[in-house]
């Protein structure tokens, strides 16, 4: 595999040069989304041609395909060149991958700039690739038929090889790139029937993998340019602060030390490698201006938040009349929840590579979001985004933090360049990811539910509190419906059971700390509440909490598969489990894939250990099983760290984790086991690098009510007392 680092060639020459374009093979297509969903083949696709190329054939018969989303360890250099290679019936042996340059034709279909995020690399290209894919099996069909004088339907591909059928001819693919690149698209494309897939649906080892084993991938922090100075800064330790005086005599007598200066977010001190720069800046004598975010603190936000919750606030959801349900109901329950603020807490902390001249910005940096990026750089150089060249690294994580929609980490690397003058790497610190703020909201709950005499949910009432992640950004003009962030209701104003008379209701306060989506979204908070609930009435009912789910949720839900799927491998009501050990259930639906998970947990010392996990997944048509599988249990990781540990709390306004110590990450000692079971399906694929984070949490929780009685809606529960 090729990645694009300061090692590799300028591809200026990609968008530059046609004729460097049309040496081979190089196809691509754009198709629109209608309702979240790609328009399907027939539905009148808009085709660009060229330079949005997607596939390059090349004369020593290698494929390249140019994958135009960010792989941070979810696949997609895999699952998406499948795709393409299913309908071009290609080699595998014969692909390689690169990372997209930044221009329009890579646009992600749905969300209409380069952007990776939301679960929807497979959704927004499975039509988009596989078209590629087959236009470009025809072409080179075409390009072996008009070679030998033969009709086109005696001829076919298999393994990069175009073959006519009668006289056992044969051309390979690089042998017919060119002369298919000289042939116009083909007007109309025929895709494989499902039943004829040889790749998709088939667990095929990752393509970047080697790379990753033996060292030579290329992530931001491998960058290296000549004469490139490394750059640590001193940002305020208060969300806001700003720069009263400061005193660097100390710090720049280090060896290495080549500059301290005063940007925008603080103090930069640049240096001929890391270990100087950092030295350096522990040296600086730095007075802040904190200004009024110095008064925020944890404890005074929850009051304040878990106050609010009881008072009305915008409607985002009104079915029946709740007040009168609940003047009906048999029996009634309120509970108060709270999650705290969360960290991306990528293994790779946040870095950007910047070369700047005068008519032109070079960035190499592990970046989801780089239409948005390319931008924030060119206006903060002074330059045009055509003069601003993004190269995507591998990224050691994402989960939300490098799709920053300020392009936070971004501009402050060129501000950087700008005043230093020489080719810069901005590094960030464990310390400063961690401290560096865009977090996951804190969130306050309050919930008031009813069930009826035969135990069936009569009337919910969800009051939400936090922060809204999409205000004051650019996504705000269509995320946010008469004061309802989306986001911060997706989960709870779309729970999908059956429940006559269900209000819910938002609250958006506002305040220093920034906020940014995180894994699973506004999912990773309402599935805790909305599930343990769930579990409450069922005990309310005195019904088993499956059966209870099962007996309230439509007769034709997806919900129902997972989580009977879920069951059955869990051994869910038949297994015997050791003394102290018990089941906990949870089923959730997040970007338009449904997961279940049973979590098979006992304590010791009060302390929870989870042993087992077993999740179904329908996700839809699969493209790579093992692909689903470990994205579900990376998700369920991500979830259990957060659930188990994770919080970030503030004292006067700063925050007080700053390492894996004190901001703790799954350890191996509690990896529990994990099984995934996928739901075989026909339909659209969906997404699924996050949906497996959001019910791990509350099965873990309605696992310890089994054995303890005590219910846990506050995370991280490693807070909680447990007997």
């Amino acid at each position: 595999m090729k990645t694009t680092t300061a090692q590799n060639p300028s591809r200026r020459k990609f968008l530059k040069n046609s004729a460097a374009l049309m040496s081979g093979l190089v196809i691509g297509f754009y198709l629109p989304m209608k309702n979240g969903r790609v328009f399907a083949a027939e539905e009148h696709p808009k085709q660009i041609y060229p330079p949005n190329a997607f596939i390059r054939i090349a004369a020593d018969d290698s494929i390249t395909v140019i994958v135009n989303k960010s792989e941070m360890g979810q696949g997609v250099y895999t699952s998406l060149p499948m795709l393409i290679a299913e309908e071009l019936e290609a080699d595998w042996n014969r692909i390689r991958v690169e990372s997209a340059p930044v221009a329009a034709v890579y646009n992600h279909t749905g969300f209409g700039m380069q952007l990776t995020g939301g679960s929807s690399s497979i959704p927004s290209s499975w039509e988009q690739l596989r078209r590629v894919g087959a236009s470009a099996r025809i072409l080179l069909i075409r390009a072996a038929a008009q070679q030998w004088g033969v009709p086109e339907s005696e001829c076919h591909a298999a393994s990069s090889w175009v073959i006519h059928t009668k006289s056992g001819n044969k051309s390979s693919y690089g042998a017919l790139a060119d002369a298919a690149a000289k042939l116009p698209l083909p007007e109309t494309v025929e895709l494989k029937s499902p039943k004829d897939f040889k790749l998709i649906g088939k667990s095929i080892k990752r393509l970047d993998t080697p790379e990753k084993i033996n060292g030579s991938a290329q992530f931001g922090l491998d960058v290296y340019l000549p004469g490139m100075l490394t750059v640590l800064i001193a940002r305020s330790p208060v969300f806001g602060g700003k720069v009263k005086s400061f005193n660097d005599t100390e710090a720049r007598k280090l060896p290495g030390v080549q500059g301290i200066y005063q940007v925008p977010t603080g103090i930069a001190v640049a240096a001929t490698g890391f270990w100087p720069a950092k030295t350096a800046r522990d040296l600086l004598e730095i007075e802040w201006d904190e200004g009024p975010g110095a008064a925020l603190s944890t404890p005074k936000m929850r009051a304040e938040y878990l106050e609010l919750a009881k008072k009305p606030g915008l409607v985002a959801r009104n079915d029946g009349d709740a007040v009168q349900g609940f003047k009906q109901a048999h029996k009634s329950i309120s509970a108060e929840y709270e999650v705290p603020y969360l960290a991306h807490a990528a293994m790779e902390p946040l870095n950007v590579v910047v070369d700047l001249n005068t008519d032109h910005c070079t960035i190499w940096t592990g970046t989801q979001a780089q239409t948005m990026d390319r931008a924030s750089a060119a206006k903060t150089a002074g330059l045009k985004p055509e003069q601003v060249e993004i190269h995507t690294t591998f990224l050691g994580g994402g989960f939300g933090r490098r799709a920053n929609p300020r392009s936070d980490f971004v501009i402050e690397a060129v501000q950087v360049a700008k005043v230093i003058g020489k080719p810069v790497k901005i590094v960030w610190t464990r310390e400063d990811d961690t401290r560096g703020g865009n977090y996951r909201p804190m969130w306050a709950d309050h919930i008031e539910a009813a069930i009826a005499k035969d135990g069936k949910p009569l009337a919910w009432k969800h009051t939400i509190v936090g922060q809204s992640i999409i205000a004051d950004t650019p996504f705000e003009a269509f995320m946010v419906r008469n004061g309802i962030d989306a986001t911060s209701v997706e989960g709870a104003a779309t729970l999908p059971y059956v429940i006559p008379n269900l209000q819910v209701e938002l609250h958006s306060p506002k305040n220093a700390v920034p906020v940014q989506w995180w894994r699973s979204v506004g999912h990773s908070h309402t599935a805790f509440v909305v599930e343990t609930m769930i579990d409450e009435l069922a005990h309310l009912a005195g019904k088993d909490p499956v059966a209870y789910r099962l007996g309230i949720l439509p007769a034709a839900s997806r919900y129902r598969g997972v989580l009977q799927l879920a069951a059955k491998n869990a051994g869910w009501g038949k297994k015997k489990l050791p003394a102290n050990h018990a089941y906990g259930v949870a089923v959730h639906q997040s970007f338009d894939s449904y997961v279940a998970e049973i979590a098979e947990v006992s304590l010791g010392n009060g302390k929870i250990r989870v042993h087992r996990v077993v999740a179904a997944v329908d996700c839809g048509m699969v493209i790579n099983p093992d692909g689903v599988r470990q994205q579900i249990e990376g998700a369920i990781v991500y979830g259990l760290s957060a659930a188990l540990h994770g919080a970030i709390t503030l004292e006067n306004d700063r925050v007080v984790q700053s390492n894996f110590h004190d901001y703790v990450p799954l350890r191996f000692s509690e990896m529990p086991q994990i099984e995934v079971h996928i739901v075989e399906s026909s339909e659209h694929p969906t997404g699924i690098g996050e949906p497996g984070t959001p019910p791990i949490a509350p099965a873990v929780a309605n696992a310890v009510f089994k054995l303890t009685g005590k219910r846990l809606r506050r995370m991280p529960f490693d807070q909680e007392t447990l007997a």
